[in-house]
């Protein structure tokens, strides 16, 4: 068997908590080295301020994986790509464009992986969905992705910084899914934004788009109490489909609901070591394309002051 690929796990809040430990603990192909992280440690690993204390105290590291927030990701990842490591992003990948296209090229150049990583297309119902479509003619799609900050994101003040992305940190899992079950590209026609007094990002924005000649509009939402909305419906010629639960529940015209348990990470750390072995990469913006020009064309509404 190959040895396991020594990985450095960088920033160790509630996302890696939750998610990407869980998912190294049960892959045999990576071994967790060591971590970095400002306030945090994980038992029984090594464990260091930031990512070049880390390098610099285990030679023997070989990839590392992303979980700090997009803003200052790209010097981290440049380190570690510097330092000849293999390397996969939480989403969303960086804070810009401009940032993914010099690491692309920096992972390139240094002949080690780079891995954008979008975990809700790793949701059960994602595949079967875009399968099902890919002959399809497609007429309107309605996104509706609606949660509450204050239980997703407690106290974390940077998601609504510069940067932080506000409501499209969410937002941006129902546009990876959306840019991966539609056949034809998604383009951004129109938007607007809510963003509270004193903060730089939106609470909450609703996106006019199209693919092909479908109508495809997007409502997000990051002040929802109470059961969290997590939805796609795609209307077709046969039909319509409807993903439910952030992709969990995949529900066609005819037949019973399809659920299956969660493996987003499982499924992301397995395409990471795929990747690894393969010496490739797979970086996929489309998601920050849309969001990006959200920000570019969209209309900034102000609102009353947020406090968590």
């Amino acid at each position: 068997m190959t040895a396991p690929i020594r990985l450095g796990l960088v920033g160790i809040g509630k996302i890696a908590r939750d998610q990407h430990l869980p998912a190294l603990a049960g892959d045999e192909r990576f071994d967790l080295a060591a971590v970095a992280s400002r306030n945090a440690s994980v038992e029984r690993v090594a464990s260091f301020p930031d990512i070049d204390a880390m390098i610099a105290a285990v030679p023997d590291l070989q990839a590392v994986s992303l979980c700090t927030p997009p803003d200052g990701r790209y010097e981290q990842a440049a380190t570690a790509i510097a330092a000849g490591l293999h390397v996969m992003l939480e989403k969303p990948p960086a804070a810009t464009l401009s940032e993914i296209a010099a690491l692309e090229a920096q992972a390139r150049a240094r002949q080690v992986t780079l891995f954008t990583s979008w975990h809700s297309r790793e949701a059960a119902g994602v595949a079967p969905a875009r399968e099902w479509l890919a002959d399809k003619q497609i007429t309107a799609m309605r996104i509706h992705w609606r949660e509450d900050i204050r239980r997703w994101h407690p106290g974390q003040e940077w998601i609504l910084g510069p940067g932080g992305f506000g409501v499209f940190d969410p937002g941006i899992n129902a546009l990876s899914i959306a840019t991966r079950i539609l056949p034809e590209p998604l383009l951004l026609d129109s938007a607007w934004m809510e963003v509270p007094e004193g903060r730089a990002s939106p609470l909450r924005a609703e996106l006019a788009m199209r693919s092909g000649t479908a109508e495809v509009s997007a409502a997000f939402d990051f002040l929802q109490t109470g059961p969290q909305t997590w939805d796609i419906e795609v209307d077709t010629d046969a039909g319509m489909l409807r993903l439910s639960m952030g992709g969990s529940i995949l529900e066609l015209p005819g037949a019973e609901p399809q659920k299956a348990p969660d493996r987003e990470y499982a499924r992301l750390y397995a395409r990471f070591a795929e990747l690894v072995s393969a010496g490739e990469s797979d970086v996929d913006v489309r998601p920050l394309q849309i969001v990006a020009d959200a920000f570019l064309l969209g209309e900034r509404r102000s609102s009353e002051a947020f406090a968590f």
